[in-house]
């Protein structure tokens, strides 16, 4: 267990893991939280200079909770962050559908071809004849 101090108050406490915060700035983040989800709901038209203002949040903030997947907004929402790969604008998340789409693919293919080419490896190697060297 660590000591640190807590980014947001400066007092210290024990660190555990996740962000340096300490429990009383988290139960503070999280209640604000809760406050920007609810207004989102009920104001699905508000942008988010608006939500951040009126909720008193960071637009950082509230871009990190949409990124983290915690905010998700509907088709109807005037709130959209960008792709991390393309720039395309999204409701959720870090990449658009077809982004995640390409990246997935790629590391499939940089699965499945190892393990293809040990099998040949391996089919190869079984039928040979052996010798033992005599020293």
């Amino acid at each position: 267990m660590e000591i640190r101090n807590c980014k947001e108050c400066g007092r210290l406490f024990n660190y555990l893991s996740g962000r340096p915060i300490c429990p009383d700035c988290k139960q503070k983040l999280e209640d604000k939280f809760m406050e920007v989800k609810n207004y989102i709901r009920e104001h699905r038209g508000a942008t988010i200079g608006e939500v951040a203002e009126v909720n008193e949040v960071d637009t950082k903030q509230i871009k990190q909770w949409i990124r983290e997947e915690r905010l998700s907004l509907t088709d109807d929402s005037a709130i959209t962050i960008e792709c991390e790969s393309c720039g395309a604008p999204i409701r959720t998340g870090r990449f658009c559908k077809e982004c995640a789409a390409k990246m997935t693919e790629g590391l499939e293919k940089s699965i499945r071809k190892p393990q293809v080419e040990t099998a040949r490896k391996d089919m190869r190697d079984r039928d040979r004849m052996r010798f033992l060297d005599k020293h």
